[in-house]
């Protein structure tokens, strides 16, 4: 009686060959080892050390799956602690570096010049990146308004504004340094796994970025 071999199965059925990431398409590897069992040649069947080379490979995916779901778990757990502990934040004012949002109400800053200065500048710049103004401080570490207005008594765009302290010695600038601003906390949410505050006017500011805490309207520390 002569037997007629099943046709071989293509190269799209074999696991080694299809250069799927196997780890992120965890059924697909299932499907394509059953096929490939399912359509072995029987004059040809799959080599025993290479079909328990699959088996591992099977074995350590499945671990990776496994894996990956306790860590997603582990990580929204971990969000939603971090949440509850923003919610006291709310309606506090966060101390930052990072740009502050100008929406018409005045900006508290905080100056803090060199301790050998005798003249000492508030230097305003917009998002993007150009000076706007420039205001001449009291030679002390204290905290100053920013009212946002003009020269000419016009008041600044909404918008994003930076601030730095300029620190001069007998006309001279000895040292300039980001000012730390006040903006208080509207919001805490989550963005693409990394936590947002978002402060009055609609501007945004990572946790990371805050170096402060205080109650609206204390005086700063």
């Amino acid at each position: 009686m002569e037997i007629t071999p099943s046709p071989a199965p293509t190269a799209a059925v074999r696991p080694a060959q299809t250069g799927i990431n196997l780890s992120s398409d965890f059924e697909t590897f299932i499907k394509l080892l059953t096929t490939q069992a399912e359509n072995q040649d029987p004059l040809e069947p799959i080599d025993a050390t290479e079909y328990a080379a699959q088996l591992a490979q099977f074995s350590m995916v499945e671990q990776q799956v496994k894996s990956n779901d306790i860590l997603t778990a582990l990580s929204t757990q971990l969000g939603a602690g971090n949440m509850a502990q923003l919610a006291s934040w709310i309606g506090m004012e966060a101390r930052s570096t990072t740009p502050a949002f100008f929406d018409g109400n005045p900006i508290s800053v905080a100056s803090k010049p060199a301790p050998n200065a005798d003249e000492v500048v508030l230097v305003v710049t917009d998002s993007r990146g150009t000076e706007v103004q420039r205001n001449a401080l009291p030679v002390a570490a204290q905290e100053v308004v920013w009212a946002g207005v003009s020269s000419d008594g016009a008041p600044f765009p909404a918008g994003q504004y930076s601030f730095a302290i300029e620190s001069r010695r007998a006309g001279e600038v000895i040292g300039t340094a980001p000012a730390q601003t006040y903006a208080r906390i509207t919001e805490a949410r989550i963005e693409q796994g990394e936590t947002v505050l978002i402060t009055e006017g609609g501007g945004t500011l990572r946790t990371d970025d805050v170096t402060g805490l205080r109650a609206p309207g204390a005086s700063p520390v």
